[in-house]
């Protein structure tokens, strides 16, 4: 009996791992195709004969990025976006999640707040306000209607994940530090944030990837090229070559540069800044989601 739970164990291991294994392979394969796409020449990918290992192997299509100053402008306008946004949606985020964690008796305006928070979540006044509201207040081809602009719509999530999670912190803390005469700003600096880092880790990961990956609004309130973030520019680049200038080593590289290798390029350029901030707050992001998204 105890034999067979034991091979029955096993047999479970096995397959979930193996479960595992598929899941891992699926999330990596498609970004090593996009990184082999773009190492690959324009033949072998109009061909469909690139997979896994890059066909007649060139820097083509990076050349052509990074030789371009403007990529490296609007690589650095979106670096100050994100450094910006995760600033403010922390202090934001904060200050409104620990009055809205109180009881009706200790906040008794919290219920009415918490319904206009999520009715703005709901509806919103559309594109046409919005744009007209940022050209008046003289934000336009300003890195603030980026920060500002887009960081509202997810401000109201994150701030109910934070509540949440200020919600099941443990009361025999907060009472101990009102012992010892904490006053509310005391209270939230001192006990509630250092005791929750897995959230805030967490929805700044949110903040973070949303203005990375955004380019509409740079879109939509930059006027001129020079004040795209870098997923606007990208999104707008085209290869123009001046043809009346090309060498014969020129005219070489145009042949191994297609739109799909281009494109290849661009996406895994820009994906590489959240591969790398990514592994530093997972260990925060199942703990900051789960808690937070319980409600006691």
């Amino acid at each position: 009996m105890v034999l067979d739970k034991t091979l029955s164990s096993r047999v479970v291991d096995i397959v979930l791992i193996f479960i595992l294994c598929l899941i891992t392979i699926t999330c990596v394969l498609p970004i090593w195709y996009t990184l082999v796409l773009s190492f690959s020449s324009n033949s072998a990918a109009a061909a469909g004969r690139v997979w896994l290992w890059p066909i007649d192997f060139n820097f083509f299509a990076y050349e052509e990025l990074l030789n371009d100053k403007q990529f490296f402008k609007s690589f650095w306008i979106s670096v100050q976006r994100i450094a910006l946004a995760a600033a403010l949606n922390f202090i934001i985020v904060s200050l409104m999640a620990y009055p809205l964690s109180k009881s009706s008796r200790h906040f008794p305006q919290r219920n009415v707040l918490m319904w206009i928070l999520v009715f703005t979540m709901l509806f919103n006044g559309g594109l046409i306000p919005l744009y007209l509201t940022v050209k008046s207040l003289g934000l336009i081809n300003s890195i603030w209607v980026l920060v500002l602009g887009l960081g509202a719509q997810g401000l109201v999530f994150n701030v109910i994940l934070a509540v949440n999670f200020f919600r099941n912190l443990p009361k025999e803390v907060e009472e101990a530090a009102l012992v010892d005469g904490a006053g509310p700003w005391l209270m939230l600096w001192k006990v509630f944030i250092p005791l929750s880092v897995p959230v805030m880790a967490t929805i700044t990961l949110f903040a973070i990837v949303m203005h990375w990956n955004d380019f509409l609004y740079g879109l939509i309130f930059m006027s001129r090229e020079e004040f795209y973030p870098l997923q606007t520019y990208i999104q707008q680049l085209v290869v123009v070559i001046d043809t009346s200038s090309l060498t014969s080593d020129s005219y070489e590289k145009l042949s191994e540069l297609s739109n799909r290798t281009l494109d290849a390029a661009k996406i895994f350029i820009a994906m590489i800044p959240v591969l790398v901030i990514y592994p530093f707050l997972q260990r925060y992001f199942i703990h900051g989601i789960t808690l937070g998204s319980v409600k006691e």
